[in-house]
């Protein structure tokens, strides 16, 4: 067991910046995951932790330990890859036990070792079987246990359920999540899916062109992000955004107004705001916040132009004077493509964010 340290780590190709003075800090025995879309540096960090890159500059520390220059053997260290990356002429057992006999490691414990990790991730019984009689289920286990059986202070996963199908990836979130806390170990796990970091991680670091953008738990990247880029980035169907001018009504009334909409913020909401400025800003709201056929006073009215049925959700596309969003209502809801509805949003979920930089303008609540 280890906590991991990062200090000013950066990464260097060329004239490309990997990854840009992180600071990270990822506590003993928990779930972090890196969160980023592609090319935004989650990988040549993960890496650097391994000791498969060297930084640039900046530093890795296991617990207090400054292991920047030692090599991966030495750090202790089990990676689980999106290839799987098994020995095609191997049987599975000699899969799992082969980091154990590079140890040289007795036979007998070799043998306990393969039995007891095979029973835990329910593949006893393919022990004989070769890579290629598998499917891509029961490899990602096979690679899952070589990591486990060498018993690593720190587990690396790099996009390990890509490669599975849709049903088989939501069966292997829960049992990764059941064997870390079973395993009592450190997890860094890297995915551009950010469902499964919502759901498997005790807190997620968001990175973006290899700089970290936010570091928080599930709950706090999705309903606090600290600015544009997650708030669109996190969530399935993302969030929508509306160009609008934040106006003072009086007093400490503030409303944020647009081409065809019109959102007054609740006086909480209004406490919270960071400026007392009128400005041009972004108005963001997720799906499942928006009303439609509100009975109080609505937002906006709005042209359905595709419906989406999804069984226990009904997804509008609608369209408000050229700016298109979603919205998810009850999949009851009698409205069709090309009905013009009203639809409200909730106060008390409406996000704001900088214009230009995308900052947030609300403090969290």
């Amino acid at each position: 067991m280890a906590k991991v340290g990062l200090e000013h780590l950066t990464k260097s190709f060329g004239d490309v910046v990997a990854v840009d003075s992180l600071d990270l800090e990822i506590a003993d025995r928990e779930f972090l995951t890196l969160l980023g879309p592609s090319g935004c540096g989650k990988t040549t960090t993960l890496n650097i932790i391994a000791g498969l890159e060297v930084p640039t500059s900046g530093h890795v520390f296991f617990d207090d330990d400054d292991v920047t220059d030692v090599s991966p053997e030495r750090r202790d260290i089990a990676m689980v890859f999106q290839t799987y990356a098994l020995y095609p002429h191997m049987r599975v057992y000699d899969n799992i036990a082969f980091g154990l006999r590079m140890r040289q490691t007795p036979r007998d414990e070799i043998e306990r070792g393969v039995q007891a990790v095979a029973k835990t991730m329910e593949i006893d019984h393919l022990l004989k079987r070769k890579p290629r009689e598998l499917s891509g289920g029961q490899r990602q286990r096979v690679a899952l246990a070589r990591a486990i059986v060498r018993d690593p202070r720190v587990f690396l996963l790099d996009e390990p359920l890509s490669n599975l199908d849709a049903k088989l990836r939501v069966t292997m979130r829960t049992e990764l999540k059941r064997l870390h806390a079973q395993l009592e170990k450190t997890f860094v796990y890297v995915t551009h899916d950010q469902a499964e970091s919502l759901i498997m991680s005790d807190r997620i670091a968001v990175l973006n062109l290899g700089k970290l953008q936010q570091l928080g738990t599930p709950e706090e990247i999705y309903n606090q992000p600290a600015n544009a880029f997650i708030a669109g980035f996190v969530g399935s169907p993302p969030m929508n955004f509306f160009e609008g001018m934040l106006q003072n009504n009086g007093g400490e009334g503030w409303q944020v107004k647009g081409s065809g909409f019109a959102c007054e913020f609740t006086p909480e909401a209004a406490r919270r705001l960071v400026t007392n400025t009128a400005r041009e800003v972004q108005l963001g709201i997720r799906p499942e916040d928006i009303e439609v056929l509100p009975a109080d006073p609505p937002t906006a009215h709005a042209t359905v132009v595709v419906r989406e049925p999804l069984g226990s959700d009904l997804f509008l596309t609608m369209e408000v004077n050229g700016t298109t969003f979603k919205a998810r209502t009850h999949p009851d809801a009698r409205i069709d493509r090309g009905d013009r509805v009203a639809v409200r949003f909730i106060p008390t979920k409406v996000h704001l964010f900088e214009r230009t930089t995308g900052t947030t303008l609300l403090e969290p609540a």
